[in-house]
């Protein structure tokens, strides 16, 4: 039971993390995925790329310009500056600010395949019946790409909760601030905590499985009820 009191603050701030960035990653993601799958931009695939480079960056590099501008002398230095602080850097709302940079990939590439799978006639349809692009937004392209939406939440919440690079740049490892579970499993493995490392490992595992199966679930659901 003292093991487990002691596993539960970076289990704890692991969640917080990943729920405080996903949730934001989807106010953010949806409108960008719409806007890329609707869009006749020729350079929209520019735009693309930019948002996808996190997933081809080393964590390092990518970690290490986000503490950059986290820091005293970029934009997160500004920001922090409001509330009489210097830095972004190393504290839980820099973590947010990183975990959504590297997690925006996962979460916008299936919510835009949803909205490019609705095609042109729902759309053409609502317009017809004098729906606004606002309202056929809300009551057809989101109930129709739901399956992309639930997919990028899923995606974007593993993704913040397994980081780990981007995390110890930007976020270090500081007890109840910024130790989250990727963080603590490596430093109990070089402090040889063996058994603390084992439990949290196991179950990151765990929800490894968990994660893939419910996708596999999601995707076998809608693609019955499309049949």
């Amino acid at each position: 039971m003292e093991t487990l009191q002691h596993l539960w603050p970076p289990v704890r701030l692991t969640l917080e993390l990943a729920t405080i960035s996903t949730m934001t990653l989807l106010m953010l993601a949806t409108p960008l995925a719409w806007w890329l799958a609707r869009s006749k931009r020729s350079w929209k695939e520019v735009i693309a790329t930019i948002v996808s480079l996190p997933l081809v960056l080393p964590p390092t590099v990518l970690g290490f310009y986000i503490l950059i501008a986290l820091g005293p002398d970029g934009p997160g230095g500004a920001i922090a500056n409001l509330w009489g602080a210097r830095t972004l850097a190393f504290t839980f709302q820099g973590l947010v600010i990183g975990c959504i940079v590297s997690a925006l990939p996962a979460v916008v590439q299936p919510i835009r395949n949803g909205f490019a799978a609705i095609g042109d006639r729902p759309l053409e349809a609502a317009a017809t019946l004098r729906a606004s692009p606002w309202k056929a937004f809300w009551r057809v392209a989101l109930p129709l790409a739901s399956p992309g939406l639930l997919s990028g939440a899923v995606l974007g919440f593993a993704n913040i909760v397994g980081n780990f690079g981007v995390v110890l740049m930007i976020g270090g490892n500081i007890p109840n601030r910024t130790r989250v579970m990727s963080t603590a499993i490596f430093d109990y493995v070089e402090t040889m905590q063996w058994r603390e490392a084992n439990i949290l490992a196991g179950g990151m595992v765990v929800f490894a499985f968990v994660v893939i199966l419910s996708m596999i679930l999601i995707q076998k659901r809608f693609a019955g009820a499309g049949a």
